[in-house]
């Protein structure tokens, strides 16, 4: 049932075509979290303030922050997410280039919340530095990088299915699990489900263009992994529902 409701997590993150979290303009709640204050979290939904949501979001922040520096893209249209963190925390625009700032407070929070370390935001940028290199490449991207994370955490959930189980303070059990796990979706080709190797070939496919090492990929899952474990459990309607 755990592993159901994991399950159920992990694939709601992806489901949402606008995934960004809701902003309130007041907050209504003094001692919320340092994120409940900025997307303006209500308690009583059973969302956790800090939890996967919030993270996925800083990601594609940081994500479209970088590409805005780097491909020179001044129409904050084109990156919703970006937009909206901008506007709402009232990012200062550094040297009149958009990304710069907004990519400089990301990471702060990412660190300061998440405690992600530097070869995570250097492997992102390095990817956009080869993948970005006009508007053109933008929108493709996005879209790689969006199926590349989603196939990749579908299919994580899938093998290493009751290894998930293990509890929260196993950190170093899990993460070595989740090493080996990647190691093998990269390095493997004996698998006899037909549906695993096509998500695989899939995934080295994105990859092979996106250039992620496995050692990001590893601390990219076990991130959300560890998130997933602090999440509210569903409700028993919800899950018979999916």
């Amino acid at each position: 049932m755990k592993f159901a409701i994991f399950t159920v997590i992990l694939h709601t993150i992806y489901q949402k075509t606008k995934s960004l979290v809701i902003i309130y303009r007041k907050i209504q709640q003094k001692k919320m979290g340092f994120i409940s204050r900025i997307f303006g979290k209500k308690q009583d939904n059973g969302t956790k303030t800090g939890g996967m949501e919030d993270y996925m979001t800083l990601v594609r922040v940081y994500l479209q922050a970088a590409i805005a520096e780097n491909v020179g893209i001044t129409n904050l249209a084109m990156l919703p997410d970006l937009r909206l963190f901008k506007t709402t925390l009232r990012v200062p625009t550094l040297n009149n280039k958009l990304g710069a700032g907004e990519k400089k407070h990301c990471r702060k929070m990412l660190k300061d919340l998440y405690k992600t370390e530097d070869n995570f935001f250097t492997e992102i940028d390095k990817s956009i530095k080869k993948n970005c290199r006009k508007m053109q490449d933008v929108q493709t991207y996005l879209v790689q990088f969006q199926g590349f994370t989603q196939d990749l955490m579908m299919l994580m959930g899938n093998l290493m299915k009751f290894k998930l189980r293990m509890p929260s303070f196993m950190k170093k059990a899990i993460y070595t699990m989740t090493e080996k796990t990647v190691t093998d979706i990269f390095n493997r080709n004996d698998y006899k489900d037909a549906g695993v190797m096509k998500t695989i070939v899939a995934i080295r496919t994105y990859d092979k263009r996106l250039g992620f090492s496995e050692k990001w990929i590893t601390d990219f899952v076990y991130q959300i992994v560890m998130l997933a474990k602090k999440e509210p459990k569903p409700k028993d309607e919800d899950v018979k529902n999916k």
